[in-house]
């Protein structure tokens, strides 16, 4: 599953044709897509991960620029991103850029 959704999202990346990610999400539609993705919902939790890509990328690019593979960096990444997003919980107080960001570098760092 996890290997087909990056695959879906690189894909989407190159049909998209101009190798930028979407905008972020506006507060409000974020956190009606984790709503949605807390109940089960797979296109909300999808929405969530390639409006987010954006974050992986500027991590990696920031702390990472040195490395030539960044495209397996932001695949790490994205798997840190898929963790961050399924174990967010806004109840504590954490915006879920902050959150991710840990989750992204730690994942490239393991």
């Amino acid at each position: 599953m996890l290997g087909f959704l990056l695959k879906f999202i690189f894909l989407f990346l190159r049909v998209n044709g101009s190798n930028s990610f979407p905008d972020p999400l506006p507060a409000e539609e974020e956190k009606r897509c984790f709503l949605l993705s807390a109940k089960g919902d797979e296109k909300a939790r999808e929405k969530l991960i390639i409006h987010n890509l954006r974050l992986v990328a500027h991590i990696v690019k920031k702390y990472y620029s040195n490395f030539k593979e960044q495209d397996d960096l932001i695949s790490i990444g994205t798997i840190g991103l898929i963790k961050a997003i399924d174990s967010f919980n806004a109840e504590k107080g954490a915006r879920f850029a902050t959150y991710a960001g840990k989750c992204i570098q730690n994942a490239i760092l393991s």
